[in-house]
């Protein structure tokens, strides 16, 4: 198999995961109305990068592609950092960094100024864990922990798959 074909199969792999992510958030989010917290949203970051890297692969000098997938490392590696760093805050190991992620703060002194400050549309904290399998208590940022994982493993097999009888 041709070097190119192999980048490609690569980064075909690494466009379908970022894909899977998003859908399985997209779903979460429009079909069952689990509303994302702040960190649910930033984990969405690495997995988007990551199909416009795998998108430009292809497109690329072969030498340029191989460049283009070793900075998929760096975009897994965010991804399992903020996927952990979630879990973290669910478990109540550590507070949130982000102050979005903590409840609303209804501020006045009026029934009217209270009602005037809560935001308009709920959120969610980042400590309230969504698990979606019922009778399975693994939440969501861990389950994308554990893909993000899985993504870097294959990655990683790939790259040495790729790697083999490299002509340049």
């Amino acid at each position: 198999m041709r070097q190119n074909t192999r980048q490609s199969v690569l980064a075909l792999l690494m466009i379908m995961a970022g894909f899977s992510a998003l859908s399985v958030a997209w779903w979460t989010q429009h079909e069952l109305g689990i509303m994302p917290c702040e960190l649910c949203l930033w984990e969405r970051w690495p997995w988007r990068v990551l199909v416009v890297l795998g998108v430009m692969v292809p497109v690329l000098p072969s030498r340029w592609g191989r460049v283009v997938l070793w900075l998929c490392a760096p975009v897994l590696l965010a991804a399992e950092g903020l996927a952990i760093c979630h879990a973290g805050v669910e478990w109540k190991w550590w507070p949130s960094p982000f102050p979005a992620c903590h409840a609303a703060h209804v501020v006045g002194r009026t029934l009217a100024e209270r009602w005037a400050s809560m935001p308009l549309t709920p959120s969610k904290p980042c400590d309230a864990p969504t698990y979606l399998i019922p009778g399975l208590p693994v939440s969501m940022a861990v389950m994308g922990g554990v893909f993000t994982l899985v993504v870097f493993v294959a990655w990683s097999a790939g790259m040495v798959w790729s790697k083999k009888n490299r002509r340049f």
